[in-house]
């Protein structure tokens, strides 16, 4: 069994036909067929239950594919690093950010094109725990996230806190800070995580610390959608401040919260157990 053999079998147990992998591994399908028929035969198991056209993994396929999918991301990684190590920082980068860290990017990604100019990104958004599971079935290498988030799978460098603020409707009013107790008065949209704690409660409880349940009419897990609905005008936000860097700032005003101490936390994290490529390595290093 060797690896080749690996990413047939993998391409077929993920096809769900050897027609269809054969045409993805750009070969005939005898030839398919036939390494996938000489590993069952070394191994000495049946994989694959065939029904017509269509193939169903057997327990003994399941097993083997999970850890097949191991063995294969781990060469792949090998791989680059041995290349990185004889050829220098070249590839692609995989990195993750939720979008209301997302100021941070583009300013490392222009900082670290310039210095490794053979190095190209791709960018991965979502939720911080999303992303997270993202890191860990190693799709991507790196992601800014919001805490707080479970790090026992994960290496952590932490970011600047963020203080929150209140945005509105530019033309709700023209002061430049509030009060909580004002912000019991308004109905309130507020971001909500998919899983896990997040901003949503970090505002909840600072709000009950001052004595009153917020109006919370709209709850939502996309930044860029909160604040489209903030500037139609059906609520305001309580948002970390650097939010407001990555979108355009037409038709909302931001105001400073006299009385509140709530920031919130964020962090670069990467697995513990992977060993990160050298260009993941030096994009640390920005921060």
């Amino acid at each position: 069994m060797d690896v080749k053999q690996l990413r047939y079998f993998s391409t077929i147990a993920q096809e769900g036909q050897i027609t269809r992998a054969a045409k993805k591994l750009h070969m005939a399908q005898p030839p398919l067929s036939q390494q996938l028929k000489l590993l069952e035969q070394e191994l000495g198991v049946l994989l694959m239950d065939r029904n017509g056209k269509n193939i169903e993994l057997t327990e003994a396929g399941k097993v083997l594919y999970k850890r097949a999918q191991e063995i294969l991301q781990r060469f792949d990684e090998t791989v680059t690093e041995v290349k990185e190590v004889g050829e220098g920082i070249r590839g692609l980068l995989s990195i993750g950010s939720v979008k209301t860290c997302f100021s941070y990017i583009p300013e490392k990604i222009r900082y670290f094109r310039e210095h490794y100019p053979l190095v190209s990104f791709r960018l991965h958004e979502g939720d911080s725990f999303r992303l997270a599971k993202n890191i860990r079935n190693r799709e991507i290498e790196l992601a800014i996230v919001r805490l707080p988030l479970d790090l026992n799978d994960f290496s952590s460098l932490s970011l600047p806190n963020d203080r929150f603020v209140l945005v509105i409707p530019e033309n709700w009013s023209s002061k430049k800070t509030i009060k909580m107790k004002k912000i019991a008065e308004m109905p309130l949209l507020l971001l909500h995580r998919i899983s896990g704690v997040g901003l949503y409660e970090l505002v909840v409880d600072e709000c009950r610390r001052h004595g009153f349940d917020p109006n919370i009419v709209c709850q939502c897990a996309d930044a860029a959608m909160l604040l489209s609905l903030v500037r139609t005008g059906i609520g305001a936000a309580l948002l970390p401040q650097s939010t407001l860097l990555s979108f355009p700032p037409v038709s909302l005003k931001t105001i400073d919260i006299e009385d509140s101490t709530i920031e919130s936390e964020a962090a670069v994290i990467w697995l513990k157990e992977r060993s990160l490529s050298k260009s993941a390595v030096r994009f640390l290093e920005t921060f």
